[in-house]
Order: structure tokens, then C-alpha cells, then sequence
């Protein structure tokens, strides 16, 4: 124990300061880690400082104010208080020792120093020491006393004593009394009454000389200086009763349990008078209240001296009853004596325990840790022994403990399990605080702590992957579909926005696409053609409000759903102005059955939309042809006749089977000419194609050498964007996201003399057309077979164009409308074994057949 006594603060006091710290080495004792005491005087000056409480307890300075240092007491009265600035406890108001304490040494008072930050508690235990405060009391000022002059030398004569509250040495130390020639004093200690005074006779009295004495008793404490008090002592002398009652006991005691019903016997005080008649008739009377008490608690009957409970006892509030019963004779001269009974009260158990809180955290995050300090309490029972030990719990389903402290009166609840809000947000905890005693009593206190929401759940989807199903030709700018989350979180925690992810690879398509942050509803900024992209995918990142934030992704799959928007396009017949216009030549002996030509169509759209009818919607001769409903083929009906005119037109219409059908028309002229003039006509055009193919050859030179010098700035080209890594490069020249890295489709057919290749990207597996949209159509004229069919590689890219072939020698040469170039070796007939072929440079891919190289 450390012991200092301070004497500043301002103020030179007379203060003994003991400083009591127990280190814990190891251990966490719930919060409460040291014992402080202080000794002080009673009635100090309001704000008189009692101690450096922040300095002993080893606070700093400078963090009081977040420390938030206080004191509690267990008393309604708050006599100390904590200076926050410094840490000084202070006295608040008066101090009064015997208020306090009565006459237990030493008088204590017990606090409870908390601080925060972390949550700790401390007991400061005060002493108050007393100062001569009091002077001695009598009961009355003036006193008179019945001597019999009968007493003999020696006689002695009981006075009221005084009474003085202080204690110790400043209690009452001595009488004394004045000069006289009759009596003398002495004093005799007796139980709490302390210094009791006697009058003793030392000379036989004489009624007839001197019937009254004077004295005068002063009564003086042992304070410096001493107080004193006096009482004036009037002697009676009488006369004829000699005899006071004498008790059969000099000190009569009882035991008797604290919930004695009043009414409960105690015990009969016996008195004895050797007086005959009136002067040994004997009457009980309490000679006066206990100190202390309102009202007396016991009843005393005047004539037989028993001695019952008048009102209930209270072993909280005294345990032990002294009691002054006076016998006194019925003589003229009435003589007393004073019967002395000590009645003792045992404790039951009837005081429940007392849970007070001290300090509390009713908020609590989630992932506080194991063993975090909820809150202080300290529990009392005002029972003693075993009745008095109280013993606290909490449910043990709850994720909560009691730590008590090593003195078992106060205890720390702390958290024993991880704490999730989002299972339960809030706890009403119950604290029974239960004691010993037979049976026993307890009590409860419920104290409730919400737990704090920490952001530690991510953002969920309603489902994973979407999908949703897009009609074509979407109006730009509205909403398509819409993605959910929801996160089990709180508040701000709870709060979602939404994303697109841009960032991923393949994320192009998320450029033409907008989301709401609020609510997921996406939308498209332009309209989707199903000939172009069939499907795409991209992902959604819903992220909410909390710090840090979390957030997860979902994979959407967007299928988009063909419209009828493509009418037909007549690919045959065609004329050079591009209307859909031809003239077939027949001879006038064929038979029924003679196929005459067919019309070829096609449609972009797919399934019943890209399902096409042929019908005859005009035809000068009925009787003369047929048109196939699904093939597009015309045949002759029957075989011709010389009244049959020589020039027919038909008109065919061509049509899908879209709800909404979309159609196109062509016409075909048919010539009736003898056989002799069309085998003519066909060697006139083979000797005109003859003279084209000559031609050509000075410009396969210079187009030869244009394409080589294409194809190395294009190889140089791909190594810099293939360095560079850039995907803005190669997405800039593959507008179809659904480009799976073939090559496009072709399509030969002929018609007479002309040979018809379409071009067009691959479609999707399932589609009823195979060729793309835009008609990209190569018409190649034969040298020498109209039924000779060539075989053309697809070349890479799905850009729409026309093509234009130009032949000279073994090459051909052919241009596009969008100034690529295409061109192909050998071009000879497949008879002889050699396969032609035609090779693309579309963007960034080129090839040349005549330096060897051909893309795989």
C-alpha cells in the first residue's frame, strides 16, 4: 500500500491520501483493476480537493475529456465529485461523519471511479475521520435525584450520563463535578453508552439540616480543545423509603429474528423491593427511546415487566438493541433502579438483491470482438452472511457472459459469441442476480443492446446468369429488361447501385447499352438487327453504400428474336441496271416439261420469315407454262405449236411467310426462237467474251502489283496492332460481335449463259437461308460451259458489297464497291481438274495466292 498526504489544491488541508493499486498480471478482471483509497475530515469546504484521482489512476491528462472520468456512489447524497479538467476528486457537499456512520469505526464510503475508452471501473474507497464536532449532550438539562436520607456512606446513585457523537479520542472522556461536601463521582463503563456517571455518598445525610443539594456535572470530550456540557444536579433528600428495587439480573438478553410479528415475546424483567406496601410495590417504565430511532420498537408492561415487539425490527438498519427498563417503588418517595436488557436481532433473508448499472454500451457492432465490455454493474444485498452473497447469470443461449469482479460485488457483461445482425439486431438480456439464503431471493434487471450493422454480406442476384429474349428493331432508348439484387444488410449497407461491367474482355457491346443505377432497368441506345448480331453477353455489377463496399457481378445472355423485316431479293433474273428483269431464249421443239429458267431469291430473315413462295401472278399463256410453288422453277406445260406467240412475259411474284408478308416481283420474257438461230446466238457470245478476256490482262499487271503492296502494308499494319494489344483496333473492323472466325458462305448458281456466286457471312446453325443480307452477288461469265459451276473460298469479313470480275489470260481479276480487291489464279474450266479460286482483302486480312499465301 502506498501512502501520501497532499496539502495543495489552493488550500492546506489536513489530508492523509492511501493509494491502493493490485496489478493484474495476465488476467482481464471485467473491466475493474484498482482499489484507491483516501482519507479525509468530515465537514470540509464544498470543493475541497481530495485527491489527484486521474494522476493515481495513471490517466493522462490530455485525454480526460475522451476518458470521460466520473464517480458513482451508491448513496442518493453525491458528496464527492471529479473535476473533468483535471481529474481532482472534489468534495461537493457537506461531509458529515455522524450523519454518515453514527458511531462505526472506521466510518467509509465506498465509490466507483469509470472511465471509457476502454470501459474500466475502479473502487475508491474514502475514510472520513472525525473532528471534534459535537459537544457533550445530557438528556435534560436539569436533573433531579431522590437520596433517602437513610443511605449509608457509600451509597451509589446513578445519573443520566451525556451523550456525545463523535468518536474516539473526541468522544466523552471524563465527568466531573463540583466541590461538595456530600457526594463524590465515579464513572463506570457500560456497553454503548460508554462512560456512565455515579454519585457516590460519602457523609450521612441529615433531611432536618438540608433537605436539597445542588451539584453541578460536567461532562468533557477528549477533542482539542476539549467541549464540555453541564447538567444541574438538584438532590431531594427524603424521607422513610430506604429501599430501591434491585433487579433479579444485572443485564437481561434476548435473541429474536428480524421478521418477528409484533406482539412476539421477549422476556419478563424481574425487580424485587424489600419495602413492605406502597414502597415495595414495583412499576416498569422504559426509561427513554433507543438513540436513533423515531419510535421505540419494543412495548414494556408497567406491571408485570414483560417485554414484547411493538414494531417490526430491521437487522439492516440495527442488529443490537440496548434497553434501560427503570424499576421504581410506589413509595412516597419513589426509588428506582435501572434493569439493563441487550436484545439482539438475527438476520432472515428478506432482502432481495439490487442490480445497479454503472455504465453501459447499448450499442454494439457486429464483429466486436470476443470478451467486449457491454456493460458495468455492481450488485448488493443488504442481508449478511450467507444471505447477503448474491450470485449473477445471464440465459445461457445468449451470446453474452458475466465476468465478476474479485471482490464478487460488481460485474462485467461481455460478448462470449460472434454477434450477426442480420439473424437478430437486437437483445433483451436478462441479469438475475440470485442469493444464498434459505430459500432464496433474487432479482432481475433487462438491459437491451441493438447490434450495429457492419457491411460484411455482398449484393445477391435474383438470378444467375440472366436471360432474357429481344425482339429486333427495339425503339433506341427504351427499357429491354431489367436485372435485382438485394443485399441482407442495413441502411446504407443495403443501398444498391448498378453497373455495367466495361472492363471485361468482349465488353464492345456494352457501349450501345445504359443501365439505371437505382433501379437495373437497362436499356438499349439503338435497335438491334437480328441479321447482324443474334446474341451477345455482358455483365451487371451491383455494388452497395457501405465502407468499404462490396459487390458482385452477373453473367446476362441477350438472344435477339427475328422480325420480319427483309423482304425478298430476287437474285435471278437480274439486269445490268438491277431491276429484276431477264429474257430467256428457247427453241420452239422442246418438249412438255423443258425447264425454261428458275428464279432464285432469297431472304435474310430466318425460319417461316425467310420461307419463300413462288406464283405467277401474270403470264400471257396459261396453258403454256408452270411455275414450281418452292423450287421457282418454269417449265413448259406442253410443247409449242406455230400459233403460239413467239415473246411471253410472266411476272412472278415472290413471297415469305412472315405474319406480316413481305414480297417481291420479277419478270421473265421468254423467246421463242427455231433452233438453228439459237445455236448461233450462242456462238456469237462466246466469241464477244473472247475479245473482253484480251483486254484484261494490262490491268492484271497493275492490279497485281497494287496488291502486293497492299498486302505488306497490311502484314506491317497487323504486327503493330498485334504489339500494341489493342482491342478498339480489331473491333473496329469486326462489327459483328457474333463472328465466330469463319470465313463467309458463297453460293454458285447459273442462269443461261451467266454463272451468279452470292457471298455473305455464315449464319447461325438452324437458319433456312445460309447467305447474309445485301445481296452480295458475283456475276461471272463463261468462256466456254454455261453448266460449269466455280468453287470460291469464302474470304474473311461480313462487309456488304458488289463484285465486278474482270478475266484476261489464265487470271481474273475481280473489284468490289468498296474498292477492295479480289482476285483468283488459273481461273480454267474444272474439267480440266483445276479449282479456282478467290481470295479476299477485307480490312486488315489479305491474301495473295501469287506469293503463296493463303489464310487458314
Amino acid at each position: 500500500m502506498c501512502h501520501h498526504s497532499p496539502r495543495g489544491y489552493g488550500q492546506w488541508l489536513d489530508v492523509r491520501v492511501f493509494f491502493c493499486l493490485a496489478l493484474l498480471t495476465g488476467i482481464k478482471l471485467g473491466g475493474i483493476a484498482a482499489k484507491i483509497q483516501y482519507s479525509i475530515q468530515e465537514e470540509l469546504k464544498s470543493g475541497t480537493a481530495v485527491g489527484n484521482l486521474a494522476r493515481d489512476l495513471g490517466l493522462e491528462r490530455g485525454r480526460l475529456s475522451d476518458r470521460n472520468l466520473r464517480v458513482v456512489s451508491g448513496t442518493k447524497q453525491d458528496l464527492f465529485k471529479v473535476n473533468p479538467k483535471d481529474g481532482v476528486l472534489l468534495v461537493n457537499q457537506r461531509v458529515d461523519r455522524e450523519e454518515i456512520c453514527a458511531r462505526t469505526v472506521p466510518c467509509t464510503t465506498i465509490l466507483k471511479a469509470v472511465v471509457e475508452n476502454p470501459l474500466e471501473m475502479h473502487q475508491v474507497i474514502i475514510e472520513i475521520l472525525d473532528v471534534n464536532d459535537n459537544s457533550p449532550k445530557f438528556p435534560e438539562e436539569n436533573y433531579t435525584l431522590e437520596v433517602l436520607e437513610s443511605a449509608i456512606i457509600g451509597s451509589r446513585f446513578q445519573v443520566e450520563g451525556a451523550h456525545d457523537l463523535d468518536v474516539a479520542s473526541n468522544s466523552l472522556q471524563s465527568y466531573r463535578l463540583n466541590h461538595n461536601q456530600y457526594f463524590r463521582l465515579e464513572t463506570e463503563e457500560f456497553g454503548e453508552d460508554g462512560k456512565v456517571p455515579f454519585l457516590i455518598l460519602q457523609r450521612p445525610l441529615d433531611r432536618e439540616q438540608t433537605d436539597q443539594i445542588w451539584l453541578l456535572l460536567t461532562a468533557i470530550d477528549g477533542g482539542k480543545p476539549p467541549k464540555s456540557a453541564t447538567v444541574n444536579i438538584t438532590v431531594i433528600v427524603s424521607d422513610v423509603n430506604d429501599n430501591s428495587p434491585v433487579c433479579d439480573k444485572q443485564k437481561y438478553a434476548v435473541t429474536i429474528k428480524e421478521n418477528a410479528v409484533p406482539g412476539t415475546f421477549l422476556l419478563t424483567v424481574n425487580a424485587s423491593d424489600s419495602d413492605e406496601g406502597m414502597n415495595g410495590e414495583i412499576e416498569y417504565s422504559l426509561r427513554s427511546k433507543p438513540r436513533g430511532l423515531s419510535s421505540d420498537p419494543f412495548d414494556l408492561d408497567s406491571k408485570t415487566g414483560k417485554l414484547t415487539v411493538k414494531e417490526g425490527l430491521d437487522y439492516e438498519e440495527r442488529q443490537i438493541y440496548e434497553i434501560k427498563v427503570v424499576a421504581a417503588d410506589k413509595g412516597a418517595v419513589s426509588l428506582s433502579t435501572h434493569c439493563n436488557v441487550v436484545v439482539r436481532v438475527e438476520d432472515v433473508n428478506d432482502n432481495p438483491p439490487e442490480i445497479e448499472i454503472t455504465s453501459l454500451s447499448s450499442r454494439i457492432p457486429e464483429d466486436a470482438p470476443l470478451g467486449t465490455v457491454v456493460a458495468l454493474m455492481g450488485v448488493t444485498d443488504l442481508d449478511s452472511g450467507v444471505n447477503g452473497q448474491v450470485v449473477c447469470s445471464v440465459p445461457a443461449h445468449l451470446p453474452f457472459d458475466l465476468k465478476p469482479s474479485p471482490d464478487g460485488q460488481s460485474y462485467s457483461l461481455v460478448t462470449k459469441d460472434y454477434l450477426d445482425k442480420e439473424t437478430i439486431h437486437t437483445y433483451s438480456i436478462t441479469i438475475t442476480a440470485k442469493d444464498l439464503g434459505r430459500p432464496p431471493l433474487s432479482s432481475t434487471m433487462v438491459v437491451q443492446v441493438d447490434v450495429l450493422d457492419v457491411n460484411d454480406n455482398r449484393p445477391l442476384f435474383t438470378e444467375s446468369p440472366y436471360t432474357f429474349y429481344v425482339p429486333e428493331n427495339n425503339k433506341a432508348g427504351m427499357s429491354i429488361f431489367s436485372v435485382s439484387a438485394t443485399d441482407a444488410d442495413g441502411g446504407e449497407n443495403a443501398a444498391l447501385t448498378y453497373s455495367l461491367d466495361r472492363k471485361s474482355p468482349g465488353s464492345t457491346v456494352t457501349s450501345f447499352l445504359n443501365i439505371n443505377e437505382i433501379n437495373g432497368t437497362i436499356s438499349a441506345l439503338k435497335s438491334f438487327d437480328f441479321e447482324r448480331v443474334k446474341t451477345f453477353q455482358f455483365h451487371v455489377v451491383a455494388s452497395d453504400s457501405g465502407s468499404p463496399s462490396l459487390s458482385s457481378n452477373v453473367t446476362v445472355n441477350v438472344f435477339i428474336l427475328d422480325q420480319n423485316d427483309n423482304a425478298p431479293v430476287i437474285l435471278y433474273p437480274l439486269s445490268s441496271n438491277g431491276s429484276a428483269e431477264g429474257v430467256e431464249e428457247i427453241p420452239r421443239n422442246v418438249n412438255a416439261g423443258h425447264l425454261v429458267t428458275k428464279v432464285r431469291a432469297y431472304d435474310a430473315d430466318i425460319g417461316y420469315n425467310g420461307w419463300l413462295l413462288f406464283s405467277l401472278q401474270e403470264v400471257t399463256a396459261h396453258s403454256l407454262f408452270t411455275l414450281d410453288r418452292y423450287t421457282g422453277q418454269i417449265r413448259t406445260l406442253r410443247s409449242f405449236t406455230e400459233t403460239d406467240e413467239a415473246e411471253h412475259k410472266l411476272l412472278i411474284l415472290v413471297k415469305d411467310n412472315g405474319n406480316v408478308s413481305l414480297s417481291a416481283t420479277a419478270t421473265v420474257l421468254v423467246r421463242l426462237v427455231e433452233p438453228k438461230e439459237a445455236f448461233a446466238a450462242s456462238d456469237v457470245k462466246s466469241s464477244s467474251r473472247a475479245d473482253e478476256d484480251n483486254n484484261v490482262t494490262f490491268y492484271l499487271m497493275i492490279t497485281l502489283a497494287s496488291v502486293s503492296a497492299l498486302f505488306l502494308i497490311s502484314i506491317i499494319v497487323l504486327i503493330a496492332m498485334q504489339c500494341s494489344k489493342s482491342t478498339d483496333y480489331t473491333s473496329k473492323y469486326l462489327q459483328e460481335t457474333n463472328y465466330d472466325g469463319t470465313l463467309c458462305h458463297s453460293i454458285q448458281y447459273r442462269s443461261g449463259d451467266k454463272r451468279y456466286m452470292l457471298v455473305g457471312p455464315r449464319m447461325s446453325i438452324g437458319s433456312t437461308i445460309v447467305p447474309g443480307s445485301q445481296a452480295n452477288t458475283l456475276v461471272l461469265p463463261d468462256r466456254r460451259k454455261t453448266s460449269e459451276e466455280v468453287n470460291v473460298r469464302p474470304f474473311p469479313g461480313s462487309f456488304p458489297m458488289e463484285v465486278v470480275i474482270m478475266k484476261g489470260g489464265n487470271w481474273t481479276i475481280v473489284f468490289t464497291s468498296s474498292q477492295a480487291v479480289l482476285f483468283a489464279s488459273q481461273w480454267e474450266d474444272e474439267d480440266k481438274g483445276t479449282e479456282s479460286t478467290v481470295c479476299g482483302l477485307s480490312g486488315f486480312c489479305c491474301c495473295a495466292l501469287s506469293i503463296g499465301l493463303w489464310p487458314s
